[in-house]
């Protein structure tokens, strides 16, 4: 990894804002309106347990350092509208749209395989020069979650989940997320983890556990508050 990472680079990663309480927002104001972001779970089969493609922040960071996070960051504009070379799937399309304009509910899935090629390197799509064409249908909903309004950096981030499979290409950093790499959950749940990334990784296992045609019937859910587990029905 560079050396020459910004001090703040990334913060817009939304796994780990409860970990620092610089963040939260000054007293008497207006609640911040949270950022739409998406978070990318990609998957393999391990030995004994699944293996998740994870990577350390940067120690350099000001914003949750040495924290193991998914990649993952906010929508942006150029998300919405683009060409992709496939398209979201139905039951997909109407998990991200529960909460969003369909619109939204795309551009969720487009920011989530451009933050990991641009983090880790990894092609979930194709490239055409230097327009990605995002895979959409390679990707499932798992959950979403609300950073607490007394922060002042806020999300609205729906995670996803992918299969190794579909991503190609070899892993290398951009400098934002050190230690790049496969972590089994047992190894994921012993790094320093915000709270809301090990419920994640516990709602990813109830997912994975599940037969394939059954994994997009799981209850709908969410994260308010200090990470409360709760119906988005």
């Amino acid at each position: 990894m560079t050396d020459a990472v910004k001090p703040d680079g990334g913060a817009d990663n939304p796994g780990g804002a409860d970990l620092r309480r610089s963040t939260a927002r000054a007293p008497g104001t207006r609640a911040v309106r949270p950022r739409h972001a998406a978070s990318l779970i990609v998957w393999r089969k391990g030995s004994g347990e699944p293996e998740i493609l994870m990577g350390v922040r940067h120690a350099k960071h000001k914003f949750m350092p040495s924290v193991l996070v998914f990649p993952g960051g906010r929508v942006d504009r150029a998300d919405h509208g683009v060409k992709a070379l496939s398209e979201l799937r139905p039951e997909t399309l109407a998990l991200l749209a529960h909460r969003a304009p369909p619109s939204l509910a795309r551009a969720l899935g487009v920011a989530a395989i451009r933050e990991l090629i641009e983090e880790t390197g990894l092609l979930l799509g194709e490239k055409q020069g230097d327009r990605l064409l995002a895979d959409l249908s390679s990707l499932d909903y798992l959950c979403r979650a609300v950073t607490p309004p007394m922060r002042a950096m806020r999300f609205n981030a729906r995670f996803l989940v992918a299969p190794a499979e579909a991503v190609r290409g070899e892993i290398h950093g951009s400098g934002e997320l050190e230690k790049l790499g496969w972590y089994s959950l047992s190894a994921a749940r012993e790094a320093l983890l915000a709270d809301i990334t090990r419920r994640i990784l516990e709602e990813f296992e109830q997912y994975v556990a599940l037969a394939p045609s059954e994994r997009h019937r799981r209850p709908k859910i969410v994260f308010r508050g200090n990470d409360n587990r709760m119906s988005d029905e």
